[in-house]
């Protein structure tokens, strides 16, 4: 299983009522559990992927951790919607997880007795493949999350029942392993977040930032002006989304996630231009980017701007003052 993750820990996290997608056993809290600083903090789960956000906001909780992307089904739009719309909120770190799905039963269950698959819908489709090969003919039934549906045939330990989960989940619930792996593409992997209500954390030179600009107006080449501001300084984008604002047909924010940190001259420079131009931007953070693409590219880039704008300024001194 593939982990990657931020270097720097979030400050008193040890110390911090951390709220994630629960109940226990989740991908959540298995990629949760990768962040030394945040297991040893005081760990909640919560019933939905929007809840985690909005006990930030209100303070139930100092820290939330989500999933917000996956690179099969794509973006966690519960999450994000929530981010962008319902709180104010800043990300401090993104984790990546690659996904393992298993088949899960209580002890005695054999495969060819299994009628019945309990699973939450996204983990299920993501097993199509498995399911068709090795169970034909049992019926998929739907469950909140993939320890939910651990947790209910561990808990009524139902015949010919078997569910999609985690070894996690497995552990906790006292379920056997039936087959490991079951995914359809094992590339699979899920990029969650870090949540807080203020700071930023400090630059590491591989940092992503993640805004969301809104417009006031349609108007034809809205979007190219956008998207002008990032190539026109080399800035790399690593995601680009539009969502609809919910205030009529035709009416979108774009999100966009940027190499970089804001407190780059040359990431600041940007957002400060996009600001200008459309007076509604927010920022959902600067923070540690998992992994290391990009990083070159990014220290490459800050390097040309910062000799251009030399130039400038050399230029701009030998001008006649009155």
């Amino acid at each position: 299983m593939g982990v990657a993750t931020s270097v720097p820990s979030t400050p008193s996290s040890a110390r911090a009522c951390v709220g994630f997608l629960g109940p226990p056993g989740t991908f959540t809290e298995e990629a949760l559990l990768t962040q030394t600083d945040l297991a040893e903090a005081e760990l909640v789960p919560l019933g939905s992927m929007s809840e985690v956000p909005r006990a930030v906001q209100a303070g139930d909780v100092a820290l939330g951790f989500v999933p917000i992307e996956n690179s099969i089904e794509g973006t966690v739009t519960e999450t994000l919607d929530t981010l962008v719309f319902d709180t104010d909120l800043f990300i401090q770190r993104e984790v990546v997880l690659g996904i393992r799905l298993n088949l899960l039963a209580p002890p005695g269950v054999a495969m060819e007795d299994v009628s019945r698959v309990v699973s939450y819908p996204v983990a299920a489709a993501q097993c199509r493949g498995f399911l068709a090969r090795t169970l034909p003919g049992a019926e998929v039934v739907a469950a909140n999350s993939t320890s939910e549906a651990a947790r209910l045939i561990g808990a009524e330990r139902p015949a010919a029942t078997a569910a999609i989960g985690t070894s996690l989940a497995a552990k906790l619930y006292g379920l056997e392993v039936m087959a490991t792996d079951i995914e359809d593409h094992p590339e699979n992997e899920t990029r969650f977040v870090l949540l807080a209500r203020s700071g930023i954390p400090a630059p590491t030179g591989h940092d992503k930032t993640s805004i969301v600009c809104f417009q006031h107006t349609d108007r034809p080449g809205s979007l190219h002006g956008i998207l002008s501001n990032f190539s026109a300084r080399n800035i790399n984008l690593t995601k680009l989304e539009s969502r609809p604002t919910k205030r009529g047909l035709g009416k979108y924010c774009f999100i966009i996630d940027l190499e970089g940190h804001v407190d780059d001259e040359v990431v600041a420079d940007c957002l400060h231009d996009l600001y200008a131009e459309l007076l509604t931007v927010k920022f959902l953070g600067s923070y540690p980017a998992a992994g290391e693409h990009g990083a070159a590219i990014r220290r490459d880039a800050e390097a040309k701007w910062k000799a251009a704008t030399e130039w400038i300024a050399a230029l701009r001194s030998q001008v006649r003052r009155p």
